[in-house]
């Protein structure tokens, strides 16, 4: 098994929802709490965006395309937050290359699955998620 492939299936496994090639076993994503935009970030997102946001998670050199860097979103939008455009990107809408693409799951379905089909609580999920992304900008 390549390196690649190794990092990826761990990353699946430590991260579950990361993992979308066809090559990987996938496994339900791991609980928790919707409430909580810190678990989330770091259950489903620091395995590529790193624990601070800057792009640099163990499997970020492994992957296709270059991983952004969350903690400079603000910074690139004039000094204003893109809350929006990071809601629509976190549930998959938006035109990212690497969104929805083997690197990046989209996670609405993800989200989804966890709440039973509840789209109310997707969108408190996406909200905190959101907010998370947004306190770790740059200063």
């Amino acid at each position: 098994m390549s390196l690649r492939v190794t990092l990826i299936t761990l990353a699946a496994l430590a991260f579950p929802a990361s993992a979308q090639s066809p090559a990987i076993k996938r496994v339900p994503a791991r609980y928790t709490a919707p409430t909580s935009g810190s678990e989330m970030y770091h259950a489903y997102c620091a395995s590529c965006h790193g624990a601070k946001g800057l792009g640099d998670g163990p499997v970020a050199p492994h992957l296709k395309s270059a991983v952004p860097d969350l903690s400079a979103l603000a910074k690139q939008n004039q000094g204003v937050f893109p809350k929006d455009r990071v809601a629509q990107i976190i549930q998959g809408g938006g035109d990212l290359k690497s969104h929805g693409l083997q690197d990046m799951p989209v996670w609405g379905p993800v989200f989804l699955s966890l709440n039973h089909s509840q789209d109310a609580m997707v969108q408190i999920r996406v909200a905190n998620l959101t907010k998370y992304i947004a306190s770790i900008q740059a200063k």
